[in-house]
C-alpha cells in the first residue's frame, strides 16, 4: 500500500521570517497528517531551509527545490548535495517544469542528479509533464514516457523504488486550469506501466503525485483515483490555512 504524500513547493516565495511563521502554525496539520498516515512536506527556497528545519513540527519533510549533481567546484550560484545533506535536508525536487523551461534543464541532467541524490541516501522527487502544444497534439504519453525512461536510465529496481514522481502538465501549472481527474489518472497509470517495462513489480511501489493547480476544492477528486498517490502543490501550499485544508480534503 503506497502512503499518500502532500508536498508544498514554495517556489521563490517567503522570507525566513515568513517561513518561521508558517512553521509556528503548522503543528496541528502535521499532527492531523500523522494520524491519517499521510506524509507531509514543504520545499522552501535555499535561504529558508535552515529556518524551516529548525522550526518545523516533528515529522514535516523539508525538501530542497533543486540541487547540483557535482559535490563541489566552480559552479557559481549552485548548491551541492553534500551542502544540503550537511544542514539536514534529505529530499530534493528535480526537473520541475520551471527549471526545464526557464533554465534549460534536461532529463539527462535530471538523471545525473537523481543518481547523485540516491548515492547520498536522499529522496529525489522527479517532475515530468507536457506543454499545452504537446497535449493538444495528443503526444502526451510519448513525451512523458521519454522523460521517465531518460530520468530513470541506469537505475536498479531498488533505486527506482526510492524515487517519487510528480506528474505536472505544464499547461495546468499556475494557470488556474487543471487536468480532469480522469486525464491525470490516465497519464499517471501510463507512467506506472512505463516503469513496469524497466522495473517490473517494483513499479507498483513507486509513489506518483499529481501537480497542476491543485487546491483544497479539487484535491479530493484526484486522491480518489487508484494510481494517484498525493500531490505536489504550489500556491495553495503557501498559506497555513490553505495547507491545512489541502490535507484535510486529501484524506476524505
Amino acid at each position: 500500500m503506497r502512503k499518500k504524500l502532500l508536498l508544498g513547493n514554495w517556489k521563490m516565495n517567503k522570507t525566513p521570517a515568513e517561513a518561521r511563521e508558517f512553521c509556528e502554525k503548522a503543528g496541528e496539520v502535521v499532527s492531523f497528517a500523522k494520524a491519517h498516515d499521510v506524509d507531509l512536506g514543504v520545499a522552501p527556497t535555499y535561504v529558508c531551509l535552515q529556518t524551516v528545519l529548525e522550526n518545523a513540527p516533528e515529522g514535516l519533510i523539508v525538501s530542497a527545490q533543486n540541487c547540483n549533481e557535482h559535490d563541489h567546484g566552480a559552479y557559481t550560484g549552485e548548491v551541492s548535495i553534500p551542502m544540503l545533506d550537511a544542514v539536514g535536508i534529505k529530499w530534493c525536487i528535480i526537473g520541475h517544469s520551471e527549471r526545464r523551461g526557464y533554465y534549460g534543464e534536461t532529463s539527462e541532467a535530471c538523471n545525473a542528479k537523481i543518481k547523485a541524490l540516491l548515492a547520498a541516501g536522499m529522496t529525489p522527487v522527479y517532475c515530468c509533464g507536457e506543454s499545452l502544444e504537446t497535449y493538444e497534439k495528443g503526444e502526451t504519453k510519448a513525451f512523458v514516457a521519454e522523460q521517465i525512461r531518460t530520468g530513470f536510465a541506469g537505475l536498479t529496481p531498488e533505486e527506482a523504488a526510492k524515487v517519487v514522481i510528480a506528474y505536472e502538465p505544464i499547461w495546468a501549472i499556475g494557470t488556474g486550469k487543471s487536468a480532469t481527474k480522469q486525464t491525470a489518472e490516465d497519464t499517471i497509470g501510463f507512467i506506472r506501466r512505463t516503469l513496469r517495462e524497466s522495473f517490473g513489480h517494483i513499479a507498483a511501489d513507486i509513489r506518483i503525485l499529481y501537480g497542476g493547480s491543485v487546491k483544497p476544492a479539487n484535491i479530493a477528486e484526484y486522491m480518489s483515483e487508484e494510481d494517484i498517490d498525493g500531490a505536489l502543490v504550489g500556491g495553495a501550499s503557501l498559506d497555513p490555512d490553505s495547507y491545512k485544508a489541502l490535507v484535510e480534503n486529501l484524506v476524505k
